[in-house]
């Protein structure tokens, strides 16, 4: 035995080096009568016993049809590997010492791995519907043929999975071998890209034992997640689970999750033995979706006569397995006959690197390498038919297409299918072949209700605090300043305070046991930076830490945190006086711009007023004095709603209305304002705001240890030299106290609960402006914890019952200050809230203004230019001006009266001549009466 492993050992590192050479051979005629393949497999395990019948019926099938192969028969040689993998590669090598032209097989992924390079070198292609290794794919391996779907796509569909029920962490028990840690690799892959992963890796070794099994349960038991994916082989996967339904791990809480294996055993050996199956009561399983078809219930009527003999243990079911097995002949034969007919012919030809090896019972110089060997593989890549399975076709990277699974939930006495899952569309209820979404999307996937261990309804959490007697350390920073939120008892490792309550009544809720362990974190006299505190939850010092932790965008990349469970963002306060009244307290609710622009509208109104009744209201007529004193009068008066005067010009009451509006506006405003200034207690500050601080040059101070430092610097660009670190209340009142002219502060930027706090008591000081960020305080926990959504969902039942409010109100105590009614100096009401007034009146008094003198001119040229020709010829630019200007003045109605007068007289008119002198007596009479106008204007301005 010793020696023969030593030959074989020889013979695979010779493989790794030998160069493809042609010898002579014999070839066999292009169409034989009978082709031979061979078959790698073990006889009595769950695929292998399904498969040996699927094989056998397959080749019955093709040679019982003529029209498959022309009249060429396959011949099958099956060779027992007995759970071997030393046997099946031994098995392989005698296929090559004589004319097989191809092998299915074999089962196992890590006997493809070593046959895979025998078949390389010998170019005879390998088919194996079982072995499902993912990394059987790869370009090393040109030979190997997967006939059914890989593990890649098995992974894929249960990251769905775990995607889908909302988990996060799952542990991974799979066998150690190429299949189990290269399946188990995949589904990390397929986790991290849903943002999911292994918590923890179990393996198993091939021939562990049931201790091996039981050791390795009581450490997963003791970890925290409680999703499990079991990936071995079909033969001893039960026995893990019955080493877990021994050690009470298939109970409510737990999931469980198996590869196809589970399916594979359930519809081969069912029924399954009681035992059995009350321990995989409530798992979930895959299976490999294969369509409903003519050709598949064909096959499965028959499997009943088909194993109905040459079964010595019974009955044995159908699995999907067993389904490729029988198409892998299927491809095989229709490959073959491809290969024929594009001329190809089975010969084999020696190899010189192996004839020189003679000797030995291995005959290694016997074995032949199959000429043809390539082009039967490129018939196989083409094969495109339909199967039990359904379409068989392969893609580019030598996959089958459309891979589908199903979903099956294990319930009673038998299995129950929930959903599908395939590459693209997701999960689903709907059947894979019915779904026409795009590759890779999936929308709303949807799966039905499943009963999970235990009888359970409701889909479980996944995950436990550890029951590994550790307990949860938990960093709390230690204040030397506002105790109200968390203060240390002297001389003991326990904290109080609203933090600290608000945690333990968030815990109170959950529906486990936490234990737990409160260390401090600081040197007990400086406030410690809770972004340090983060950082160590991050580097794994804490499991979790709780306090005043600000949640900030640098802090929410390292952890996760709860909801918050107070808000809080930065505010400015500064020291406050009392602002005192005087004798010209009337003029402050206005601007001194805003006093200017309001006085100078009044004018301009009362002009464009006067302008638009001159010429229509007598009130708005007679000597040059009297109307400057109607203006001012009308102006002012309008502020009052008090004007006499009565407007008759469509647009001057247009003008008016607009005004009269503004001036309500203005009116209310300023009346508003000067009550609010004369009726409470004024407060000022020289600060106002966050913006005034970045504007001066002032100090600032900030909390040590706070965000704000960072904020201030970095987001609102503050040289650090100007902003003092302060460490506790006191030293807040000394800096504000003493000014920025004494060695203080201006004004202190600090979140608003501490300000709050600290303004209960002072009441010399206030918070000025705006608060200029949005924040608030929560827990951290490491990223991806369950904890952070348990504790989060536990805050807001405390926020919706009220006790968030009660504690609250227990710690935080509200203001104590007299002034707390007053407020802080009103802003004079400035032009920028009333421009847009302005501009409205300013905007109507120009377009009335417009239309009037258009109306105006055009009277004008009508009643006087025609006039002044007819009767003077050219007259001067200026004495039109004038004649115009004496128009202006002119009341409408004695325009309209002489023009009225002025057309009987010429239509009265008889000849030609009679015409000149009425024209020129008319002429002459309107300029003696423009003169005389003229003359009672001059002497009104005179008096």
């Amino acid at each position: 035995m010793k020696m023969k492993m030593g030959w074989f050992l020889f013979f695979m590192v010779l493989l790794n080096g030998i160069i493809i050479s042609n010898g002579v051979g014999t070839n066999v005629s292009s169409r034989p009568s009978v082709v031979n393949i061979g078959a790698i497999f073990s006889f009595n395990s769950t695929i292998g016993k399904v498969a040996k019948f699927a094989l056998e019926a397959a080749v019955q099938d093709v040679n019982s049809d003529p029209t498959v192969l022309g009249g060429t028969k396959l011949e099958l040689t099956t060779q027992d590997t007995n759970f071997s993998g030393f046997g099946a590669i031994m098995e392989a090598l005698q296929f090559m010492e004589g004319d097989t032209v191809a092998i299915i097989g074999p089962q196992s992924s890590v006997t493809a791995h070593v046959i895979s390079h025998i078949a390389n070198e010998l170019q005879v292609p390998l088919l194996s519907y079982a072995a499902t290794d993912p990394t059987l794919f790869s370009l090393q391996y040109p030979f190997f043929v997967m006939t059914s779907h890989s593990d890649l796509y098995q992974m894929a569909a249960i990251a769905d999975l775990i995607d889908y029920y909302g988990w996060r962490e799952v542990i991974a028990i799979y066998v150690d071998d190429d299949y189990g840690r290269n399946g188990i690799a995949a589904l990390g892959d397929e986790l991290a890209e849903k943002r999911c992963k292994i918590s923890y890796k179990a393996p198993l070794y091939p021939q562990s034992s049931r201790n091996d099994i039981i050791d390795l349960l009581v450490k997963i038991a003791l970890t925290e997640s409680r999703v499990l994916i079991v990936h071995t082989h079909p033969d001893w996967g039960l026995e893990v689970l019955d080493v877990a339904a021994y050690l009470g791990m298939t109970g409510s809480g737990y999931v469980w999750i198996a590869t196809n294996w589970l399916s594979t055993i359930i519809d081969t050996n069912s029924p399954l033995p009681s035992k059995a199956m009350n321990n995989i009561q409530g798992l979930l399983t895959l299976r490999m979706y294969t369509p409903a078809s003519g050709l598949k219930g064909n096959f499965v009527s028959r499997w009943g006569n088909l194993t109905s003999t040459g079964t010595s243990n019974g009955h044995v079911g159908l699995s999907a397995y067993g389904l490729y097995a029988y198409d892998t002949v299927w491809v095989l034969a229709r490959a073959i006959n491809a290969f024929f007919n594009q001329g190809g012919t089975i010969s084999f030809s020696k190899d010189s690197r192996l004839a020189k090896i003679k000797g030995g019972s291995l005959h290694l110089d016997s074995m032949s390498i199959f000429d043809g060997g390539n082009l039967l593989l490129q018939s196989i890549l083409q094969v495109n038919m339909t199967g039990v399975t359904g379409q068989i076709k392969f893609n580019s990277d030598r996959s089958l297409i459309n891979p589908a699974y199903e979903v099956i939930n294990v319930i009673g006495t038998g299995i129950r299918r929930i959903g599908y899952w395939s590459n693209y569309s997701g999960l689903s209820v709907v059947p894979p072949q019915n779904t026409t979404l795009p590759n890779g999307t999936s929308s709303n996937p949807r799966l039905y209700d499943a009963i999970w261990p235990g009888q359970a309804v409701q889909t479980p959490r996944g995950w436990v605090f550890p029951n590994n007697g550790r307990q949860l350390i938990i960093g709390v920073p230690d204040r030397v300043s506002y105790h109200e939120f968390i203060s240390r008892v002297k001389g003991t490792d326990m904290f109080k305070g609203y933090c600290i309550d608000v945690f333990t009544a968030a815990l109170s809720l959950l529906p486990y046991a936490l234990p737990y362990k409160l260390v401090p974190f600081g040197d007990g006299i400086n406030n410690p930076s809770c972004t340090g505190l983060v950082q160590l939850v991050t580097a794994g010092v804490y499991d979790a830490a709780i306090g005043d932790i600000a949640i900030v965008t640098n802090r929410t990349r390292m952890v996760d945190f709860t909801q918050p469970y107070i808000e809080s963002g930065l505010v400015v306060v500064a020291p406050i006086k009392a602002s005192k009244s005087n004798a010209w307290a009337f003029l402050r609710p206005f601007s001194k711009n805003m006093w200017i622009v309001t006085g100078v509208f009044f004018l301009i109104v009362g002009a464009v007023v006067w302008i638009l009744e001159h010429r229509l209201n007598d009130e708005f007529r007679g000597p040059p004095r009297r109307q400057i004193v109607t203006i001012l009068w009308f102006s002012f008066s309008t502020l009052f709603f008090a004007h006499r005067e009565n407007t008759v010009s469509t647009l001057g009451r247009l003008v008016l209305i607009i005004w009269l509006f503004v001036v309500l506006i203005i009116n209310s405003s300023y009346t508003a304002s000067l009550t609010s200034i004369l009726t409470v207690e004024q407060l000022s500050s020289p600060i106002k705001g966050i913006e005034s601080l970045q504007a001066s040059k002032d100090p600032i101070g900030y909390q040590k240890g706070s965000f704000a430092v960072n904020y201030l610097s970095e987001e609102l660009n503050i040289h650090k030299s100007r902003l003092i670190a302060l460490n506790s209340e006191e030293d807040y009142v000394r800096a504000l106290t003493a000014g920025p002219k004494k060695g203080g502060v201006a004004a202190v930027v600090d979140e608003r609960g501490y300000m709050e706090v600290f303004l209960s008591t002072r009441c010399e000081f206030t918070i000025v402006g705006q608060e200029f960020t949005k924040s608030g305080w929560g827990f951290a926990f490491p990223r991806d914890s369950p904890l952070a959504v348990d504790m989060s969902t536990a805050i807001l039942k405390l926020s919706e019952n009220g006790d968030l409010q009660r504690i609250h109100n227990k710690w935080l105590r509200g203001s104590a200050c007299r002034s707390q009614d007053a407020k802080l100096e009103v802003d004079r009401l400035q032009l920028k809230s009333f421009w847009g007034l302005y501009v409205i009146s300013g905007l109507a008094c120009i377009v009335a203004l417009l239309i009037y003198f258009i109306l105006m001119l055009r009277q004008f040229s009508r009643h006087y230019i025609e006039e002044s020709d007819a009767s003077m010829g050219n007259s001067s630019r200026s004495g039109r001006l004038q004649t115009f200007l004496l128009f202006a003045d002119e009341k409408v109605e004695d325009v309209k009266a002489r023009s009225k007068r002025r057309q009987m007289e010429m239509a009265s008119s008889k000849g030609g001549s009679y015409e000149d002198d009425d024209s020129m007596s008319i002429a002459k009479r309107r300029h003696i009466e423009l003169s005389s106008s003229k003359s009672s204007t001059i002497t009104s301005f005179e008096v």
